[in-house]
């Protein structure tokens, strides 16, 4: 499974920027779809996370309020719509699909643990200038 990561770019203070992932060829539906960012020298974070089946969302409490993570099982793919952008929301993102199908609301700490996804996508760069 290849996933497509896209939309990055560079950004000021309080726009908006959309992220794609997608898996060309369809397949989406079965997957978790999950977006995590790097900063430079910092760890991998996670940012927001959808279910198979978009039931279920989570968020990092630094994105909640100005991120939505969404999906389309028919065209394959999955955004994260950011807003309200913040200097320190630049990093590299990436999304990521686990073959798992768990929903409800009492799993952010699956959701958010990045050693859960299958498949990872390649990175793509939001910067946010002030």
């Amino acid at each position: 499974v290849q996933l497509q990561a896209s939309g990055g770019g560079l950004v000021q203070a309080g726009d908006s920027l959309r992220l794609s992932c997608a898996i060309p060829g369809g397949g989406f539906s079965g997957f978790a779809v999950g977006w995590f960012r790097q900063a430079p020298g910092k760890e991998r974070q996670f940012v927001a996370a959808i279910s198979y089946n978009a039931d279920t969302t989570y968020y990092a409490d630094s994105v909640k309020g100005r991120f939505t993570i969404s999906r389309d099982n028919v065209e394959s793919a999955a955004y994260l719509q950011m807003s309200r952008l913040k200097v320190e929301d630049t990093a590299v993102y990436s999304c990521a699909a686990g073959s798992w199908r768990i929903t409800g609301n009492n799993y952010y700490w699956y959701y958010s643990d990045s050693r859960r996804y299958d498949y990872w996508g390649q990175e793509t760069q939001v910067t946010v200038s002030s």
